[in-house]
């Protein structure tokens, strides 16, 4: 392993180009509870006038799910049809939520994750390496996110919760859009969570498992990834098992 250098000095390029698709949620950094929230006060206020009959908002588990697949979740647990113009209309009031929470100290959380900074720096300035995010938050929302915590910069094309409800399409999404150079064998698919892994799986991708979220490292194990991080802080090391 050649180590990493710091300041602008690029690590050798790989071979052939690759497209590392990130998960937020996790992976790269921990809003404290913000989007947890966020999606249960919209329930609370989109859904205001079937609270009491169906019991208030459901518990909701958001690792690895996508916000498509949780409004529908809500839509059923309420008891009502769901439609196109009902989920957009969901989601603003989601994003509204999600800015006043973000902003509010109570949600202010760990920030980024251990060694992300360092990490997406160094791929950035490589050569031949496109980033990209593959997360379960709708486009705005996972936008919003990554430029709360100043990482936005990084990003600008991925694939989103409100791509497709099913995480399993997204990778197949996320290689479609950022070019047809990008297939399975040069993409990589980088969470915290099992649904990560079997996106990965889903679409041919390579993947990237790391202990940064709910789930440890002897969880993930069991769902075999081709990579598995206890996290990024060690950069060298990470690079080189992402990029190997």
């Amino acid at each position: 392993m050649i180590p990493l250098q710091k300041g602008n000095h690029k690590m050798a390029s790989p071979s052939r180009p690759l497209l590392l698709l990130f998960d937020i949620d996790g992976t790269l950094l921990d809003t404290g509870g913000a989007g947890l929230t966020s999606i249960a006060g919209a329930a609370e206020e989109h859904f205001a006038h079937r609270l009491e009959s169906a019991g208030g908002v459901p518990p909701l588990d958001l690792a690895g799910s996508t916000d498509g697949g949780i409004v529908r979740y809500l839509y059923e647990h309420f008891g009502e049809a769901h439609s196109a113009s009902g989920e957009t209309a969901f989601y603003q009031t989601y994003l509204r939520h999600l800015d006043a929470n973000l902003g509010h100290e109570r949600y202010g959380g760990v920030g980024l994750l251990s060694g992300v900074q360092a990490l997406l720096e160094a791929l950035a300035s490589t050569d031949g390496v496109t980033l990209a995010l593959l997360t379960g938050n709708i486009r705005e929302g996972a936008f919003r996110k990554v430029a709360h915590y100043g990482v936005g910069h990084y990003f600008s094309e991925g694939a989103f919760g409100d791509d497709h409800f099913d995480r399993d399409k997204l990778g197949q999404i996320a290689m479609t859009r950022l070019g047809d150079h990008f297939t399975a064998e040069n993409t990589v698919v980088i969470g915290d969570t099992p649904k990560d892994i079997r996106c990965a799986r889903a679409c041919g991708a390579k993947a990237v498992a790391v202990a940064t979220g709910k789930f440890s490292v002897s969880e993930l194990e069991e769902f075999t990834p081709d990579v598995l991080l206890g996290d990024f802080r060690d950069t060298s090391a990470s690079i080189a098992s992402i990029l190997g």
